[in-house]
């Protein structure tokens, strides 16, 4: 599914180069829960950024679906990630002045989906997050976990094929912690989402069927 051939990223620091990662390859089937960790400043986040096409590496070629995604234009990347990636993030990366129920709609605009059948999606993953009760509220009024939820029910309602998460439980406690790392274990094996995470933890990186480590922008 994912595919980086001799993938590096530098940024110019004066006459030199910073690299941040280094002639990496890597493949990731369709199906997998893999895990990536690593010390900081490793690249986990960089190589994260890397398959989710919000950053570009400086050589290197990436394959998503066979699609060369190194060759493409920018309207093309934007149509695939739109169509096949959730983003999950450690800081949420809510909408403060909209409530849960418009923050889970708002990808469903983006892809134009029609009213009604807005409505029953997000009224589906609602009740499946169990957050029904919560609709109308504003993320300010939920606690860490609670944002958390809504944040995974904005990425996964588009039925991506691919999750990627920067340290998706970064922010909570252990209790809210295993709560999400269960949902996405649930993901990966009922419906077939493959996911990759970024994570300092031993435990959270456990949860997946394999572990990638990054060191000095490598994989070891």
């Amino acid at each position: 599914m994912l595919k980086l051939k001799d993938i590096s990223k530098w940024y110019a620091n004066g006459s030199s180069k910073a690299h941040i990662l280094r002639h990496l390859d890597l493949e990731i089937k369709e199906g997998e829960f893999v895990s990536i960790m690593g010390p900081s400043g490793s690249g986990k986040s960089t190589l994260l950024h890397i398959l989710g096409m919000i950053d570009d590496p400086s050589e290197g070629e990436y394959f998503f679906d066979e699609e060369p995604v190194h060759n493409i234009r920018e309207k093309q990347r934007s149509e695939l990630y739109k169509k096949h990636i959730g983003f999950v993030f450690q800081a949420y990366h809510l909408i403060d002045e909209l409530t849960v129920y418009e923050n889970i709609e708002t990808p469903l605009l983006y892809h134009k989906v029609s009213s009604g059948e807005r409505k029953a999606m997000v009224a589906d993953i609602l009740d499946r997050f169990q957050i029904v009760g919560k609709k109308d509220l504003f993320p300010d009024q939920l606690s860490g976990g609670q944002q958390q939820l809504v944040g995974i029910a904005r990425a996964v309602i588009t039925k991506p094929k691919l999750i990627l998460a920067d340290e998706p439980t970064g922010n909570l406690n252990s209790k809210q912690g295993e709560e999400i790392m269960d949902l996405f274990t649930r993901l990966n094996k009922e419906d077939g989402v493959t996911i990759v995470q970024v994570t300092h933890s031993e435990k959270n990186a456990s949860y997946g069927s394999r572990i990638i480590n990054l060191l000095d922008g490598k994989v070891i």
